[in-house]
């Protein structure tokens, strides 16, 4: 799911590392992997370094995030991250979709960690 007034990208235009702790350089920019999926979701798996916050909980942990970053942010397919980025973007964030979700991150063979002893999967 995309829009014309939402910034988008393909996976494969994410920066490659992301450190929620420390967010890494892409092109000399600093940028973070949002992903706003709930939990079950998340702890299936997630992109290495991503951060976590389910889109329900963004407005009222916006203060965690860096106006200074480039957000990522990303979903399973695309809705819930193309609300989330409409949002961050009206107060004021670099905020960018990523097309296609968790989904198309594991289809391109992005790598996928997950909580527990389980195998890292999507769908």
């Amino acid at each position: 799911m995309t829009s014309p007034h939402v910034p988008s990208v393909p996976v494969d235009a994410v920066p490659s590392e992301f450190d929620s702790s420390e967010p890494s350089t892409a092109e000399g920019a600093k940028a973070i992997l949002l992903d706003v999926r709930e939990d079950d979701e998340w702890q299936l798996g997630h992109a290495p370094g991503a951060m976590h916050i389910p889109m329900v909980d963004v407005p009222a942990r916006v203060d965690e995030l860096d106006y200074d970053v480039d957000l990522y942010v990303i979903c399973r397919q695309g809705g819930r991250s193309l609300q989330v980025v409409e949002y961050l973007t009206h107060i004021g964030f670099d905020a960018i979709q990523v097309n296609g979700g968790m989904v198309a991150w594991q289809q391109a063979g992005r790598p996928l960690v997950a909580d527990g002893d389980t195998q890292a999967k999507i769908y």
